[in-house]
């Protein structure tokens, strides 16, 4: 027959939907058949391959064989199926010879699959005719996904899954990969309805009851919920059953992608990119996408996620992608800084207070050293910075906050995003930078690792280099929250922390929240805690020592019991023994939260915790009771020392 091996399939589909609407506009056999001849074998490109009068033969029988499979309106949405000649009669090609001297010589007539005609008709009914055909239950079980997804992106999820249920209330066993698609537009039909327990219940008796490869499936699904939750050791158990099931579908590969890249371990996703890439191109069914996507996986799998999903992402973040790409390009313009005399009116050198907003204690945590000052950037970008506070709708976050206290419905408007392409210099505004962060911040998928990968590493990496290259040319060594000025300097500081810190990167995270103490000793973040805890789980004793003697007499409990437990740690017992009498005078509800193996877990507010209340003294035990737990006689010792 047709030389399949030539055809383009866009080219197939395209002649498929132009057969299909001529006989659902027609309907005559006679000028069907014409049309075939004349158009056939222009679309599919042959008329050149084949001897005088074949072309029209060949044309003929694929014409025919579309007419078979294509159902009909005017008859209860079935076939109207031509039969085929007896030898001695007249072909149905219209030449005026019998079969058997014209057509016949070809072969058979090829059966098309209703299914693949159906796909095509799905697309293009109108509701009413969609309908109808459902009512004669003339559309295919395998389809009804098609007709599914249809309502769902009409927003009718309800409709959508109460075609889809009937579908594994019988034996789901019997249920092949042919009904995947099904379940997954269940599964999105279910969560639009926000009815996530029936949705769970369905995928577990899946797993339980389904064939291999909709278990496989189900398993899939798991795998990402698991992910949006963070729970990424449940996410890798739910893989292993989905690799199980269907070690050789192609969906487990960027799966496996997706889960390490939500890990942050990009050096074994590009290893298992190459993997899967030779594996699915020996099998000979690899897609050409998921090819290229394997491919650029392998050298850097959160940007091959990212161009991955950029079909289904917001415009305008992708659109901010691209602006933030082209950041590299442009030279850093250093700020100037303003010195500033009142180390006391700064706040420059003193302890930190729980509550930012508190008054200022009178006395310095620790001696000053360097000169204090305010960033000041140059003139022509104040007025860059003037200008973009026209157009950017949010609001500054309150305090040491991360949110915006209004986002003015930021992501709803693109008038800053046309800004910033006018005005390349702004990437050069540490405030303008601040609040792309606090925008990507407020983007729910800006929490895609592979996204915060794209977006926030390089707008963190080029804020860093211009507090670095406009510190070292002026000599200042200090920068206090409490001038307005260095409050998107700070911020951009803490939340650059926070990103590494995410990654799993924790030596680089530690070097970030240094360079924050260093250039705010303050610490009105209270990063402190999180690098003191790095210190003592990296065994830095006298880092961990030397960072709470800059904060005598605080009320983290991080600080307070670390003192203690970096003495113990350096046998230095005596000493540690008045650490842990000066920390329970502040923080009393910490010991018995880290001797006890079991203890309730406290009412707990997302807002915050109450300094020497209960929720304080849980949170620390859930931080850092293992390592206490993992030092030689530590627990022993607290114990004796403090029933002595």
């Amino acid at each position: 027959m047709m030389q399949s091996e030539t055809t383009d399939p866009q080219r197939m589909e395209r002649l498929l939907r132009e057969a299909v609407r001529q006989i659902a506009g027609d309907g005559d056999l006679g000028r069907y058949i014409a049309w075939s001849q004349a158009t056939i074998p222009a679309e599919l490109g042959v008329e050149s391959e084949l001897l005088d009068g074949e072309a029209e033969r060949l044309a003929t029988m694929l014409g025919v064989a579309i007419w078979n499979a294509t159902p009909r309106a005017d008859n209860d949405w079935r076939p109207l199926t031509l039969s085929t000649p007896q030898s001695d009669e007249p072909c149905f090609c219209g030449s005026g010879l019998s079969y058997g001297d014209c057509c016949e010589p070809l072969g058979p007539l090829p059966e098309l699959p209703p299914e693949l005609i159906w796909g095509l008709l799905i697309e293009d009914l109108p509701e009413e005719a969609m309908q109808e055909a459902l009512r004669r239950q003339a559309v295919p079980d395998t389809l009804l996904a098609k007709v599914a997804e249809r309502w769902l992106e009409h927003d009718r999820p309800g409709r959508a899954a109460s075609l889809l249920e009937p579908l594994f209330r019988g034996e789901i066993g019997d249920l092949d990969g042919r009904f995947e698609p099904a379940l997954d537009i269940l599964c999105d039909a279910l969560d639009a309805l926000d009815h996530w327990k029936k949705k769970q219940a369905f995928l577990l008796r899946i797993t339980d009851e389904g064939s291999r490869e909709l278990k496989a499936a189900a398993w899939q699904r798991f795998t990402m919920m698991f992910m949006d939750e963070g729970e990424l050791d449940y996410a890798d158990e739910a893989f292993e059953q989905a690799l199980r099931h269907g070690p050789d579908n192609p969906s487990t590969a960027v799966l496996e992608i997706t889960l390490l890249a939500a890990r942050h371990d990009d050096v074994r996703a590009r290893s298992r990119a190459q993997f899967w890439r030779h594996r699915l191109r020996r099998t000979g069914t690899v897609d050409a996408g998921l090819l290229e996507f394997l491919e650029q996986a392998m050298v850097d799998p959160q940007e091959a996620l990212v161009s991955s999903h950029a079909a289904a992402m917001d415009p305008l973040l992708l659109e901010l992608c691209h602006w933030i790409r082209s950041l590299s390009a442009l030279p850093l313009a250093p700020y100037q800084i303003e010195p500033l005399d009142d180390p006391l009116a700064s706040g420059a050198g003193l302890q930190l207070s729980l509550f930012p907003d508190e008054p200022f204690p009178s006395e310095c945590a620790y001696p000053l050293s360097g000169a204090i000052g305010a960033l000041l950037p140059s003139t022509d970008l104040r007025a860059i910075e003037r200008e973009w506070h026209r157009v950017f709708p949010a609001s500054k976050p309150y305090s040491t906050q991360l949110s915006a206290l209004d986002d003015g419905a930021l992501w709803d408007s693109d008038d800053w995003m046309r800004f910033l392409s006018a005005q390349p210099s702004a990437a050069n505004s540490l405030d303008v930078l601040d609040d792309l962060a606090t925008a990507l911040y407020e983007h729910p998928e800006s929490s895609l690792p592979w996204v915060a990968h794209t977006l926030l590493g390089p707008l963190y990496q080029r804020a860093l280099a211009i507090i670095d290259t406009s510190v070292a040319a002026t000599g200042i060594a200090s920068l206090p929250w409490s001038a307005e000025r260095n409050r998107p300097a700070l911020r951009l500081l803490f939340r650059a922390y926070l990103h590494e810190a995410e990654a799993g990167r924790e030596e680089a995270a530690a070097a970030v929240v240094e360079r924050l103490l260093a250039l705010n000793p303050q610490d009105n973040h209270g990063a402190r805690a999180e690098l003191m805890n790095h210190y003592l789980r990296a065994r830095s004793d006298r880092q961990a020592l030397e960072l709470a003697r800059r904060f005598p007499n605080d009320l983290l409990a991080d600080l307070a019991y670390g003192e203690v437990l970096a003495l113990y740690r350096l046998g230095q017992q005596e000493r540690a023994a008045r650490a842990l009498s000066s920390a329970v005078d502040r923080l009393p509800r910490i010991p018995r939260f880290l001797l006890r193996k079991r203890i309730k877990r406290p009412a707990l507010d997302d807002a915050g915790f109450t300094p020497g209340g209960e929720d304080q003294a849980w949170l620390y035990r859930e931080a850092m009771r293992d390592v206490w737990e993992a030092e030689p006689g530590l627990l022993s010792w607290m114990k004796k020392r403090l029933t002595a």
